[in-house]
């Protein structure tokens, strides 16, 4: 006992420490997950804004270009004038150049005043034209800054309005500006939706809901990528950046461009469709959280099962155990009997009659007590192997009953115990293994006498159809009046070596495996076994096999006529 205890708190004990451990393991864990994802948030925010800081810088290199290669070469402009050089520099360039800019316009000093050339009327040539209503706040301060005075600050609405100034055109000293005005249609539709797939796509479409507004103005949009964006107006976007940052080609200083418009005109935002990267990297380590908490619980639920399942093994070696010392007092009884009433046989201590037929009896009795012992240990084994069942015919149920009582009907009746029988007439057959069919019935029957009769002495087999719908089966009810089995000990009746309380404490014989191969071979036969019982109640073993098909109950009722 003292070891058996030992045994059990050191299990416990074990269960303790590793409980700790997975407790001490999932606060790591967390710690460890947390600061993963603080990680991993850094890593996503960083990634997205170099990756929007390589689409500026291309979408800003592309206008460059465009803008550079509108401005004719200063011997061009000698060779050919101001205008002409530019009209055929224009003409050019929409034959190399992709079509970013709407209208271009040339504007230079004449006659005291700011005039302003198109470019664009006739191919090849530059004609004056006037302001358009839509750039006369740029004239105007481009007069001021052409007189020296200080310009007032552009209108942020106007934004895709652009302007170069120039100073080495063919009287130097006075500046020209090119003025371009963007294609707003090309770069919506075709631009920006390029950068933004080669940029920030993934698989072949654009990850993000996308928007670009008037950096001054954010309330006026230039482009939208996805409706939802109206929505996410008022939240902060996931990562921004400038566009529209023009600045001079340093190889081109003296003879290019000398950008005046603003830097950073326009701010280009973008969202995450499926939420802000903080929720995404929230909802990713509630993802990771749930993960290692279902690693957890797995571990828990192995080492729970494996202590369940060793506690279970340690109960059915115990359970073993006592079987084989049931058996050995079970063998060592009825020995013992057959030895002594041979030896006073032998010595002729018996020698009247009645002492012989006694005796003879007492041989008989103690004879079959130990071949059903031996018969049943057996019947567990073959079950145990797969052979509850060998050879199967078509048996009237009658008989099965019948074969069951067999010997044990003279008990019943010396004992004095009422036994009620009732079979239900014109019962199909069931096909079944006869002699274990018949085994299975007489281990019910005798544990009904054994448990059932202390107070009631009566005992029922009873044999019915059964009518559910389903294949058609026979029902055979063995029952008692006595004091029932306890509820908690109902669920391991059919466990093999499973002995109730109540037999142990009144001593009853038996070896525990009665039941169970009642269990097995019923099963084996494609049939139920289910257990009824209420305290001092009584208690009923209800067996359900099914009956054997329809032609072998024709060939067996041509056999029995």
């Amino acid at each position: 006992m003292d070891n058996t205890k030992r045994q059990f708190w050191l299990a416990w004990g074990w269960v303790a420490v590793l409980t700790l451990l997975l407790g001490v393991l999932a606060l790591l864990q967390y710690r460890w997950i947390a600061e993963v994802s603080v990680a991993q948030r850094g890593w996503l925010q960083g990634n997205l804004e170099a990756r929007l800081n390589l689409l500026s810088a291309s979408f800003n290199q592309r206008i460059e270009n465009a803008a550079t290669a509108l401005f004719p070469e200063p011997d061009k402009i000698r060779a050919m004038g101001r205008e002409a050089a530019y009209a055929a520099q224009y003409l050019h360039w929409k034959q190399q150049q992709e079509p970013l800019f709407h209208r271009v316009a040339l504007v230079a000093p004449s006659d005291g005043e700011l005039k302003l050339w198109s470019l664009d009327v006739e191919p090849g040539e530059a004609a004056p034209a006037p302001w358009p209503a839509e750039w006369e706040s740029l004239r105007d301060r481009l007069t001021l800054r052409w007189k020296g005075e200080a310009a007032p600050p552009e209108d942020p609405r106007s934004t895709d309005l652009l302007e170069w100034t120039r100073f080495d055109s063919a009287e130097p000293g006075k500046p020209e500006w090119l003025v371009a005005e963007l294609n707003l249609d090309y770069v919506r539709n075709a631009l920006l939706p390029e950068l933004l797939e080669r940029y920030i796509g993934e698989r072949g479409r654009i990850g993000y809901d996308a928007e670009v507004t008037a950096s001054g103005a954010p309330d006026r949009s230039i482009f939208r990528l996805a409706p939802t964006v109206v929505s996410r107006a008022a939240a902060p976007a996931d990562a921004s950046v400038l566009l529209l940052d023009v600045q001079p080609d340093p190889e081109n200083a003296g003879r290019g461009p000398r950008a005046a418009a603003a830097r950073g005109r326009w701010r280009l935002a973008v969202w995450d469709p499926k939420g802000t990267l903080e929720a995404t990297v929230a909802k990713a380590r509630r993802r990771n959280m749930g993960v290692s908490a279902g690693i957890l619980v797995l571990i828990v639920a192995v080492v729970y099962a494996l202590i369940r399942f060793s506690r279970e093994r340690q109960r059915l070696a115990d359970l073993q155990m006592s079987f084989v010392a049931a058996v050995s007092h079970d063998l060592r009884t009825p020995l013992a009997v057959i030895r002594t009433a041979a030896f006073n046989l032998r010595g002729r201590l018996a020698n009247r009659p009645e002492q012989i037929d006694r005796y003879g009896k007492l041989i008989q009795a103690e004879s079959e007590k130990l071949t059903a012992l031996v018969e049943q240990v057996l019947q567990f084994a073959g079950a145990n192997a797969g052979q509850a069942v060998r050879r199967r015919e078509a048996v009237p149920v009658e008989a099965l009953i019948e074969g069951s009582l067999g010997t044990g009907r003279a008990v019943l009746e010396d004992s004095g115990i009422e036994f009620e029988r009732h079979v239900a007439p014109h019962l199909p057959p069931v096909l079944a293994d006869k002699l274990a069919v018949q085994l299975a019935l007489q281990n019910l029957v005798d544990n009904a006498v054994k448990y059932g009769t202390e107070t009631h002495k009566w005992v029922g087999i009873f044999a019915g159809p059964v009518e559910d719908g389903q294949s058609p089966a026979v029902e055979i009810r063995v029952a008692d009046h006595g004091p029932g089995i306890p509820l908690d000990e109902q669920q391991h009746v059919f466990d093999p070596f499973f002995r109730g309380r109540w037999a142990v404490q009144d001593q009853v014989r038996g070896a525990g495996l009665g039941l169970n191969l009642v269990k097995k071979i019923v099963e084996a036969h494609g049939g139920t076994v289910a257990l009824r019982s209420e305290p001092m109640k009584g208690t009923e073993f209800v067996v359900r096999l099914p009956a054997a098909p329809a032609e072998l109950q024709d060939e067996f009722s041509h056999t029995a006529d």
